[in-house]
């Protein structure tokens, strides 16, 4: 795909998806190249079509863009190929934003982006987050703390609200069927200081079910959690 059939079609997508935002197609452009070229040594992605990842990491991962202002301090859990993370920073320069991903070769290759895309004021961290949340350099220091991991909301919560200072948002990118994980999360999202603001439901290119949680730090996370590595995926919180 030539770049100007990908601002074409990214261009297409972004109105077919009221996503009114000023974009860096160049930007977005070389951080796709690379990306799938780092996927032929590294798997990254399953999804090597380019109509394909524009769609279901740039598109999806702008989805969240209104929410987060450029004076916000952003960590991206489970970052992996940098998704949402890099999006948002590419749209938002003035953005401090920390991405984390327990596999190291992942974090080498953001590394190399990153540089790539002269990208500044933006961290990366190999580790779990189980132990950095611990860290007084990390504990409730960001604004906004966001995944796309697949982790269900009461786990995801768990990894998230310790990060995120009071009065700060927690948002939750899931797929179809979340009102379920909603409803088992309410207790654990509670006992973590935290609070559902609402879930905005949306459709990506009329097929993608996206729901975006976001759930309002109200108080401070108890000192106990997260749980040691492995506990708040094994047993989540009742």
């Amino acid at each position: 795909m030539s770049f100007e059939e990908f601002e074409s079609f990214f261009k297409e997508e972004l109105l077919k998806n009221n996503l009114n935002t000023e974009i860096d197609y160049e930007s977005f452009y070389k951080y796709m190249k690379e990306i799938l070229e780092w996927n032929e040594k590294i798997n990254l992605t399953a999804i090597k079509d380019e109509k394909e990842f524009i769609v279901k990491h740039f598109v999806d991962s702008l989805t969240i863009t209104s929410l987060v202002k450029d004076t916000d301090s952003v960590i991206d859990v489970g970052t992996g190929a940098g998704f949402p993370g890099i999006p948002l920073k590419i749209t938002h320069k003035d953005l401090e934003i920390c991405l984390l991903d327990s596999v190291n070769k992942k974090i080498m290759v953001l590394n190399d982006i990153i540089e790539k895309l002269f990208l500044n004021n933006i961290e990366t961290i190999h580790s779990r987050v189980e132990d950095i949340a611990h860290m007084e350099l990390y504990r409730e220091e960001f604004d906004i703390a966001t995944s796309r991991a697949v982790s269900n909301l009461t786990t995801l919560s768990e990894y998230l609200l310790p990060l995120v200072k009071v009065g700060g948002k927690v948002i939750c990118m899931k797929g179809p069927n979340y009102e379920e994980e909603v409803n088992e999360s309410k207790n654990a999202i509670k006992t973590l200081g935290g609070k559902i603001e609402k879930v905005i439901s949306l459709n990506i290119d009329g097929e993608l079910e996206r729901n975006i949680i976001i759930i309002d730090k109200i108080k401070k996370t108890p000192g106990k959690f997260p749980r040691q590595a492995g506990l708040p995926l094994k047993k989540p919180l009742k």
